[in-house]
């Protein structure tokens, strides 16, 4: 780990916020559309963090060419209409922001997500004016697991890349990480499937809650006094 990081970067899906109820509720009321049966919420949930596409894949396994690209829109456009029903920042995860702006670090965002859905997202959560960075995955011409997202994060928020720290829950999340010259975190409590190799994924950590971003930081940071969540 590096001696000083002064930014944190967030994954959204599944590391920052809790979405997946919401984009189980899209996806299943599309089934039902289409006249299938809905599926359940735990089926659903590991295949959040790979976006759209991938739901659609699970939801109509059969589906290929322009019909996957005609009910990938369909679902964005139910979920856009109910993207904040139930979404909430993953618990511990406000006091984690928190202590990172009183320490004076910054923190951002960057996701595949469309800028369309997150910077809403972003706004109904009240982190719209306090993230340092937020990179979706139309900002650039390359989206993770290329690093050019992290990168522009990283200038945005004023900092290096070796000064940053990436926290995720998906193989692309570590990959780009590492191609940005950073180190990466893994968000054990997101959206993780139970066949994920997950230490295949060679992680700098792992983390089961949001608070252990705090003991990992102040594990390299001598600056940083520790001080209760």
């Amino acid at each position: 780990m590096p001696a000083e990081i002064r930014t944190v970067l967030f994954d959204l899906d599944g590391t920052l916020a809790d979405t997946a109820p919401d984009l189980a509720q899209a996806l299943n009321t599309l089934l039902v559309e289409q006249g299938r049966e809905p599926l359940p919420y735990a089926h659903i949930r590991n295949r959040v963090s790979h976006g759209a596409t991938a739901l659609i894949e699970l939801g109509f396994p059969e589906v290929a060419g322009d019909g996957v690209a005609h009910l990938r829109q369909r679902l964005i456009d139910l979920y856009a209409e109910n993207r904040h029903l139930e979404t909430r920042l993953f618990p511990g995860m406000e006091a984690v922001l928190g202590w990172l702006e009183k320490k004076g670090l910054s923190w951002g965002v960057v996701t595949n997500k469309p800028t369309a859905l997150t910077e809403p997202l972003l706004h109904m959560l009240g982190l719209d004016g306090r993230a340092a960075s937020v990179v979706c995955g139309d900002t650039l011409e390359n989206r993770k697991p290329h690093p050019d997202p992290l990168l522009l994060a990283c200038n945005q928020a004023g900092s290096a890349a070796a000064e940053c720290v990436y926290v995720g829950d998906a193989q692309r999340d570590v990959e780009a990480a590492h191609a940005a010259g950073m180190p990466a975190l893994i968000a054990l409590y997101g959206y993780i499937s139970p066949d994920d190799d997950v230490e295949s994924w060679r992680a700098d950590s792992h983390i089961n809650e949001p608070r252990e971003i705090v003991d990992w930081l102040l594990s390299g940071t001598a600056s940083l006094r520790k001080v209760e969540l």
